[in-house]
């Protein structure tokens, strides 16, 4: 298991659980205790979490996960969702994407599928589409949020008000019935909005993690998107709350 990967594990074993012991740690993950009081001191480090006597518990805030600890996470299920978003595409057509991991899934299936053209803030699936001769590439500027790897702020929605797309994908940090899209960021709130309205089709991808979440910043209400592409561990009581404000739910 990759140094990433593993700590996304324990990142999301501490949040669900609130806390964990050390040694609970070391079985889930198949390694040392001493590898596991490395990692929590690394992630106590970056206040992704709170060590406590013989394991960690989750951290004073709710605060933002780096998008590198993020793209190990509920991997399987985030590949399930980007096929089926992929498949919401038609050949030839302009596809605005934020950043996050589920996006840039769905950013590597559809660059293996064919031509289109992608207009993206996020510098790291710019990085990986201009390797591809058949994508046209737009990146937009702005300021760069090293959490996201995403350009933001007044410049980026400037740029993307001169652009159209047929289908937007975002990711947020939560969407529920009673909030609407939220994220953690103000600026990257006013962009992902930007996103949305410059749309003819926007759909949130998210995995369980991010559905009935509330986080800081409002993207929009859910009348600002037409589709929700999650996974079937999802809360079907929150799902059937999304679907019955118009939102089309597809459980990938």
């Amino acid at each position: 298991m990759l140094r990433t990967e593993r700590h996304a594990r324990i990142l999301e074993h501490v949040t669900a659980r609130g806390g964990i012991e050390v040694h609970e740690l070391s079985r889930l993950l198949d390694v040392s205790t001493a590898t596991v009081r490395r990692d929590l001191q690394h992630l106590s480090g970056l206040r992704l979490l709170r060590r406590t006597h013989g394991g960690a518990a989750v951290g004073p805030m709710d605060l933002e996960m780096p998008l590198q600890h993020r793209a190990g996470r509920s991997r399987p299920e985030k590949q399930a969702i980007a096929e089926a978003a992929a498949a919401l595409v038609p050949e030839g057509a302009v596809v605005g994407m934020n950043g996050g991991s589920t996006v840039t899934e769905v950013a590597r299936l559809l660059a293996a599928r064919g031509p289109l053209t992608v207009v993206t803030n996020a510098v790291n699936i710019a990085a990986e589409l201009v390797l591809h001769k058949h994508v046209t590439l737009i990146v937009i500027g702005g300021n760069a949020r090293n959490a996201s790897y995403e350009l933001v702020g007044p410049i980026a929605e400037k740029t993307l008000a001169s652009y159209h797309t047929d289908i937007a994908f975002l990711g947020v940090d939560g969407i529920s019935a009673a909030h609407g899209c939220t994220t953690h960021d103000q600026l990257e709130a006013a962009t992902d909005r930007a996103f949305a309205d410059n749309s003819g089709r926007t759909v949130v991808v998210a995995d369980r993690t991010k559905i009935g979440r509330a986080t800081l910043a409002k993207i929009c209400p859910l009348t600002g998107i037409d589709d929700l592409v999650t996974d079937g561990t999802a809360p079907d009581a929150e799902l059937a709350g999304i679907a019955a404000a118009g939102v089309k739910v597809t459980v990938g």
